[in-house]
C-alpha cells in the first residue's frame, strides 16, 4: 500500500511524468485518462444512472450476452460463496446489465454501483477494474487504492473484457467486493469466466459445422480451444479469441470464408465430420498447421440449440489424443508411451488402428 500510495503522490500532486514505479502501467495510464478528463481524486462519485431510454437500447442490443452469461456468473458465485464479492456483467460502455451475489444493501456504497443501468465507465466514476479493463481491453486487479477517486477507495475488483463472436468488445465481467479481503486470485477467475461466456456466444451463432482448433500435440475439448462457427456453404459465422490469435485474424477483420485460412478443400473438412473422423491436422496459408476436429450443428432441443453436445468431445477422441501425444512424446517408441500410460502396447496399437484413415 505504501507503494501505491507513493504513485498517487507522483501523478495526482507532484505531476511526475513517464512510467511511475510501483504502479502497473495500465493503471497510471488510466488515471492520467482520469485527470485529462478533469476530475480530481478528492470528489464525490454520484454512480448516476443512465436513462431508461439508454438502458433499454442497452439491454436490447446486449441480448445474445445475456442469453448466455448468467448460466457461467451463477457458477463462478459458488468459488465465490464466502467472499463477499459480488458480479456485474457490463456492456462495452460500461453500463452495468446485470449484478449478482451478495450484495450488502446497508451499505449505501454497496448499494449505489450494485444497480442495473448504473454508469461505470471510466469517464463517469474514474479508474476501476469497469473502466480499465473496457479502457484496455485486457483483464485487470485492482488493489483499494489503485482506484482513482478516494470515494471509491473501499472497493477491491477484477476485471476481464468479452468479445463477441465478431471480434468486437461485447461487455465485460467485474467482480467486486467493498471493504473486504483482497483477492487477487479472482483475476484468473474472472478471465476463465470471461472466455467461458466468450466460447458460449460464439457456439450461439448460426452455423452448419463448428470448427474445433488447438496446436499439435494439445488433447482438444477445453475452454481454451479455438472456435470457428461456419455456414453451411463454408463462410465463418463467428469465432472466439483464441481462433483468431491461432488463425492470426484480426479482430477488425472480415470474417470471410474458411478457404481463406485453411490451405485445404472445405469439402475435405465437412467430410471428415461426416465420417465421424476425429481431429485431424491442417495447413493454414500461413504455413503453421493446427489441429482440427469439425463437428455438426448442435441438435434441436424444444426449439433451442443444445450447447453442451457440440462443446463436448467424445471421450474416445481425448483417449486417442492422448495416446498419440504419449507416443509423439516418446519419441514414436511405442514401449515408453505404454509404460508413461499404464497400458499394454496392444491397447496402443488397437485404439490408433481402429480411427478411420487419413483422420
Amino acid at each position: 500500500m505504501h507503494l501505491i500510495a507513493t504513485a498517487r503522490e507522483a501523478v495526482f500532486r507532484a505531476g511526475h511524468v513517464g512510467t511511475v514505479s510501483g504502479l502497473s502501467a495500465d493503471i497510471e495510464r488510466s488515471w492520467r485518462r482520469c485527470l485529462a478528463l478533469g476530475h480530481e481524486p478528492q470528489h464525490a462519485v454520484a454512480f448516476e444512472p443512465v436513462s431508461d431510454a439508454q438502458l433499454k437500447r442497452a439491454l436490447e442490443a446486449s441480448q445474445p450476452l445475456l442469453n448466455v452469461a448468467m448460466p457461467v456468473i451463477h457458477t463462478l458465485a459458488r468459488a465465490m460463496l464466502h467472499t463477499r464479492y459480488f458480479a456485474i456483467l457490463t456492456d462495452a460502455h460500461g453500463t452495468a446489465l446485470q449484478v449478482h451475489g451478495p450484495v450488502d444493501r446497508h451499505d449505501p456504497v454497496a448499494r449505489a454501483i450494485a444497480r442495473v443501468g448504473v454508469d461505470l465507465s471510466e469517464a463517469a466514476v474514474g479508474t476501476t477494474a469497469i473502466g480499465t479493463t473496457l479502457a484496455e481491453q485486457q483483464a485487470v486487479w485492482l488493489h483499494r487504492g489503485e482506484h482513482f477517486f478516494d470515494h471509491t477507495s473501499m472497493f477491491s475488483c477484477a476485471g476481464a473484457p468479452i468479445m463477441g463472436p465478431d471480434g468486437q468488445c461485447a461487455g465485460m465481467l467485474d467482480l467486486t467486493g467493498v471493504n473486504v479481503v483482497e483477492q487477487p486470485a479472482l483475476k484468473h477467475l474472472v478471465m476463465q469466466s470471461a472466455r467461458s461466456i466468450e466460447n458460449a456466444m460464439t457456439l450461439s451463432m448460426p452455423h452448419r459445422w463448428l470448427l474445433r482448433l488447438n496446436w499439435p500435440g494439445r488433447v482438444l475439448g477445453d475452454d481454451n480451444d479455438g472456435l470457428v462457427a461456419v455456414d453451411g456453404e463454408g463462410f465463418i459465422t463467428g469465432m472466439n479469441r483464441p481462433a483468431r490469435d491461432m488463425l492470426g485474424i484480426h479482430p477488425a477483420a472480415p470474417r470471410g470464408h474458411c478457404s481463406d485460412v485453411f490451405a485445404v478443400e472445405p469439402r475435405e473438412l465437412f467430410d471428415a465430420a461426416g465420417q465421424h473422423r476425429s481431429e485431424m491436422e491442417v495447413p493454414l496459408w500461413s504455413g503453421l498447421r493446427l489441429q482440427v476436429l469439425v463437428q455438426p450443428q448442435a441438435a434441436k432441443v424444444e426449439g433451442r440449440s443444445s450447447l453442451r453436445s457440440t462443446h463436448a468431445v467424445p471421450l474416445k477422441d481425448h483417449e486417442t489424443a492422448l495416446i498419440r501425444k504419449a507416443v509423439q512424446d516418446a519419441g514414436g517408441h511405442v514401449d515408453e508411451a505404454a509404460r508413461a500410460l499404464g497400458i499394454s502396447r496392444a491397447t496402443i496399437y488397437r485404439r490408433l488402428r481402429t480411427r478411420k484413415p487419413g483422420a
